[in-house]
């Protein structure tokens, strides 16, 4: 397995080679702070063909806010719950085509701008409209992530953007909340699926943050792409590029700062996806 890492003491020598220009842009981690994903705090990690590289310049959504207005469930058949979401959106249009030069060189999903429902860290289903419903079992335990995402999914990255519930089902069906969880909680996002043709150029690697930061002395988030190890300390989009068309298999865990990954429910995930030619 072949590693490399990303740190701001490389961008800084990439930057006196003048190989890397200032260009800068923002998000808000979990707790309201601002979490840099500027390219001139970063430089793309490159190992053989492949690259990983932070993207910059995201058109941002001020004030932008995703509330659970209600949660509920009832029983259906013998072993199953119907769970019904519904959300309430400030500041932010579904459907809307994200205006971003980023969208014309990205997956970019035709029906706009969306929300990223994702339980229990599996693939997300994209919703165009404010409400969402799916089954689980009885007696089970579950994990919704919900985040406002542009048109080309890449996610918002700030508290009131986003909502994660902790939910139970009982014997009968009935749905109760727990409290907010508190720890250290990776979820993956992007890359999803197939992609084809010039899709296959850029990817979007996109991930989701809760109760923890990334820092070069701190946490830090390993990208293991077809065996190749990339280690990213900045909490932001990526793009990959330099996959080979077929299948390709992305894991990403959640590690401290000494490289030792974390303990718990949400903290290592693996997705397969593909490229085609056409």
């Amino acid at each position: 397995m072949k590693y490399y890492r990303i740190t701001g003491f490389t961008a800084a020598i990439a930057l006196m080679a003048g190989a890397i220009g200032c260009n800068n842009s923002s998000t808000k981690n979990t707790n309201g702070a601002d979490s840099s994903s500027s390219i001139d705090t970063n430089t793309a990690q490159k190992m053989d063909a492949i690259t990983v590289s932070p993207i910059a310049d995201s058109k941002e959504f001020p004030g932008a806010d995703l509330q659970i207005a209600s949660i509920s469930s009832e029983k259906v058949g013998t072993d199953s719950a119907k769970v019904s979401v519904k959300y309430a959106i400030k500041n932010f249009k579904l459907t809307e085509m994200t205006d971003d030069t980023h969208a014309t060189h990205m997956a970019n999903s035709h029906d706009g701008q969306h929300i990223h429902f994702i339980l229990d860290n599996q693939p997300y289903t994209a919703l165009y409209k404010p409400e969402h419903s799916v089954t689980v079992a009885l007696n089970s335990e579950h994990y919704l992530l919900s985040f406002l995402s542009r048109s080309y999914h890449e996610s918002i990255k700030t508290t009131e953007a986003s909502k994660l519930v902790k939910f139970k089902i009982d014997a009968t069906g009935k749905l109760t909340t727990d409290a907010m969880p508190k720890e250290p909680s990776l979820f993956y996002s992007r890359p999803k699926g197939e992609y084809k043709g010039d899709e296959t150029k850029n990817l979007l690697l996109d991930f989701y943050l809760v109760n923890t930061k990334l820092a070069p002395d701190g946490n830090k988030v390993v990208a293991d792409i077809n065996g190749q190890t990339f280690t990213l300390d900045k909490w932001g989009p990526y793009e990959i590029k330099g996959l080979p068309l077929g299948d390709t298999k992305v894991k990403l865990t959640l590690v401290d700062k000494e490289g030792n990954a974390i303990t718990g429910d949400n903290v290592s995930v693996e997705r397969d996806i593909k490229l085609s030619e056409k």
